[in-house]
């Protein structure tokens, strides 16, 4: 494991579910309770999914649930019950579940930084949830989510000048890689509270237990 110098980076880039909150466990059983009015085995099914294809929004995976698990048509109604039902089973964990350490600390260490949070979670809940929980001011850039995926949040943010010069993704997922690779940022893996621990492999020389480990070798 290598150093790394945060201050090298005019901007930082944090998914919050696995990096700023210890979440995942939350929204993974969430994903199977909400979906369990279905029967166990659909409901299983978009659990697999979901843990898959981590970082992608809640949207996209009860789209999948309703036209490739189920074979139905998308009805607008179905879907939003499944996404208000969600958000329902989510909320409470997010108020309550650990919040990485030495938060405030990195932050000092990088002061210089533009701070954003970019998420599949949805953007006005996780708005609401880091104002609630003493977070919010920490990310000047932003708090942004879903519906928006992360590619095209970071396409947006990086045209409006939001996300510039030399950048860095603080991630726990594949897709977080390969978000953060398509907007031509570096990339950090953060293990510790990934649903995908063997992704540890992939990243050698650029992976962290948590926020703690990072902020305190810098």
């Amino acid at each position: 494991m290598s150093r790394i110098n945060l201050n090298q980076y005019q901007t930082l880039v944090f998914d919050c579910d696995g990096v700023l909150l210890n979440s995942n466990k939350i929204k993974t059983q969430a994903f199977y309770d909400v979906a369990k009015v279905y029967s166990h085995e659909p409901a299983q099914k978009l659990k697999d999914y979901h843990l898959q294809n981590g970082g992608i929004s809640r949207h996209k995976k009860f789209e999948y649930l309703l036209t490739s698990i189920l074979k139905k048509p998308i009805e607008t109604q179905e879907l939003s019950e499944l996404l208000t039902n969600f958000s329902k089973e989510v909320k409470k964990g997010l108020l309550t579940c650990e919040i990485a350490k030495n938060i405030k600390e990195l932050r000092k260490k990088t002061k210089n930084s533009t701070w954003l949070v970019v998420s599949g979670g949805d953007q006005s809940e996780l708005r609401e949830v880091f104002k609630k929980r003493g977070l919010e001011g920490h990310f000047d850039g932003g708090i942004f989510g879903s519906p928006d995926d992360k590619d095209t949040i970071l396409i947006n943010e990086i045209d409006r000048f939001n996300i510039k010069g030399k950048s860095l993704f603080l991630g726990d997922s594949l897709y977080d890689y390969q978000a953060a690779t398509k907007a031509k940022m570096d990339f950090v893996f953060l293990s510790r509270w990934s649903d995908v621990p063997n992704l540890k492999e992939k990243f050698i020389g650029r992976d962290f237990l948590d926020l703690s480990e990072l902020c305190n070798i810098t």
